[in-house]
């Protein structure tokens, strides 16, 4: 990722942590709710990855490996969960879908950057177009998840109680995909 390495060293950090309680919460909810978790672990341990300065490795291989990763994860992101044995469909994995999109396209851009991708086709930075509209879309998403109240009891377990404790409350979910969508942002901005 290009930008100052203490921006990306503390731009890491965060998305590291956000992944690793995620990773707890994954662990901590119900079935249902794991598929949901375990994309926000995969996002925010991918971003940790792409915000480390470059380690020496040429910038197309591990580009590459991005897209690839990311390419997959928007497939599995598309595709309904089989909870309970039937299909059905959460509008996080739209978001996830997004996401993993924009993976692939900052991984791309940083890609051909490595290698003088200007040609006329955009910025070092990828398409201003494309890049204006992720970042339109991040910015609204971290300023609703902001502003939307989440119920004391939503997502807590049937029968009463969280099995899982503070790490299976919805307030960590939404304040994980708020600081997830934060931080894609500000990696848009520094593409």
């Amino acid at each position: 990722m290009h930008g100052p390495p203490l921006t990306s060293l503390l731009l890491a950090a965060l998305c590291a942590g956000v992944g690793g309680l995620c990773l707890l919460r994954m662990r901590a909810v119900a079935a249902g709710e794991r598929r949901g978790a375990a994309e926000d672990a995969l996002m925010g341990l991918g971003m940790a990855a792409m915000a480390l300065p470059a380690a020496g490795l040429p910038e197309a291989w591990t580009a590459g490996a991005f897209a690839a990763v990311f390419g997959a994860a928007f497939v599995r992101a598309l595709l309904p969960s089989r909870a309970a044995g039937h299909h059905r469909y959460h509008p996080h994995h739209l978001h996830h879908a997004v996401g993993a999109l924009a993976m692939v396209y900052m991984a791309v851009a940083m890609g051909t950057a490595d290698h003088g991708g200007h040609g006329g086709h955009g910025a070092a930075g990828g398409l201003p177009l494309v890049t204006g509209a992720l970042l339109a879309y991040y910015l609204l998403y971290v300023l609703h998840g902001g502003l939307r109240p989440h119920a004391a009891g939503a997502g807590a377990p049937a029968g009463g109680g969280r099995t899982g404790g503070w790490t299976a409350s919805p307030e960590l979910a939404g304040a994980c995909r708020v600081c997830l969508g934060t931080a894609m942002a500000a990696m848009l901005l520094a593409l």
